[in-house]
């Protein structure tokens, strides 16, 4: 499955001594995050409109501009771990000669500062948080939600799918 994906890291071009600090630096790899989307769109092709490749932005950035972007779109003035907006919200005619360019599936932004949190509450790496994070933002652009419990399990449960993928062993349990 081929993916083209715009990696944004706004949080380690405008906080690189931080970045390092925290030990983020070369955290994930663009190539790695490529990797990883193909893995998991192959995975959830069942899901996905019939296209030649995929496009998805992903945008890694603190918690103040996560709360910015949560208070603009969700009415929420506080910071909050992954944002997904999806590009494929109507039904998209079936005409073929429309899919010769990559089919934009929507962007995806995570918090660093959130993510670093919840990572060392779930004592595991801020990788592991980052692909856990991610993945539920991919799931959200391709429709699915969590509006009850049984959608969340449902939902949870593929993610540790989509991370069992990559190598990554998460319990949901704990």
């Amino acid at each position: 499955m081929q993916v083209e994906l715009d990696v944004q890291d706004y949080f380690f071009e405008s906080f690189p001594e931080v970045a390092q600090a925290s030990g983020y630096v070369d955290t994930i790899t663009a190539a790695t995050w490529e990797d990883w989307f193909g893995r998991w769109l192959e995975i959830l092709e069942s899901d996905l409109p019939p296209a030649p490749s995929y496009e998805i932005c992903l945008r890694l950035t603190d918690d103040t501009e996560m709360q910015a972007i949560n208070a603009q779109y969700r009415q929420q003035d506080k910071p909050t771990d992954v944002l997904s907006f999806a590009a494929l919200e109507v039904d998209l005619p079936q005409n073929p000669e429309l899919t010769a360019e990559p089919l934009y599936l929507g962007d995806i932004v995570v918090s660093i500062n959130t993510a670093q949190r919840q990572a060392n509450q779930q004592e595991h790496s801020l990788s592991t948080e980052l692909a856990w994070l991610t993945a539920h933002g991919l799931l959200h652009l391709l429709g699915w939600d969590h509006p009850d419990e049984e959608s969340l399990i449902a939902m949870l449960k593929q993610q540790v799918i989509l991370l069992q993928a990559i190598g990554i062993n998460i319990n949901i349990n704990s």
